[in-house]
């Protein structure tokens, strides 16, 4: 346990009782800031950090998080958002911000493809001409994802340009 302020002064101030008092309050005062200093490092880390402080960790890294979810799941998206984000429009991308948010792999589908050709206009692009993405979640029966929020974050998560269309199919 660290020394109080008061045994830390020199022998002739601790004979001061009015100066003691003092530094005993200031000591009381200032023990949550020490507490905190202590253990910062905790508050860095999504998966340590206190409730009400990952919110604003989340913040940090601009990720919106859902009041509806378990505080696991946000401790989850705000610890992997910087790796999420070196994903950023592609499909695993997508995939794994979907699964994060419904707890279920979803099947994806996208309009594009690509070819080459050594000559200028050769082979027609394979695909579609209007970028378009397909998410389709089949969710239990029971379940509780709001299709809004979902093609909030497909389309957060895929490409500006590229169309986005959502589907819930209610199986299992």
């Amino acid at each position: 346990m660290p020394l109080a302020t008061r045994e830390r002064l020199p022998g002739v101030l601790q004979e001061d009782a009015f100066l003691v008092e003092l530094v005993e309050a200031l000591d009381t005062v200032f023990a949550p800031v020490h507490l905190v200093l202590d253990c910062l490092d905790a508050y860095f880390d999504p998966r340590l950090a206190p409730q009400d402080f990952l919110e604003w960790l989340a913040n940090w890294v601009a990720v919106t998080l859902d009041e509806t979810w378990s505080e696991e799941r946000k401790r989850e998206l705000v610890r992997r958002a910087i790796p999420l984000y070196r994903t950023r429009g592609t499909l695993n991308g997508l995939r794994e911000q979907v699964r994060i948010y419904a707890g279920i792999d979803p099947e994806l589908s996208d309009s594009g493809g690509v070819s080459y050709s050594s000559t200028h206009g050769g082979a027609e692009l394979p695909g579609s001409p209007c970028p378009s993405l397909s998410v389709k979640l089949d969710v239990p029966a029971d379940s509780h994802v709001n299709v809004e929020r979902l093609t909030g974050i497909a389309k957060a998560a895929a490409p500006a340009h590229v169309a986005v269309k959502v589907e819930l199919v209610a199986g299992r």
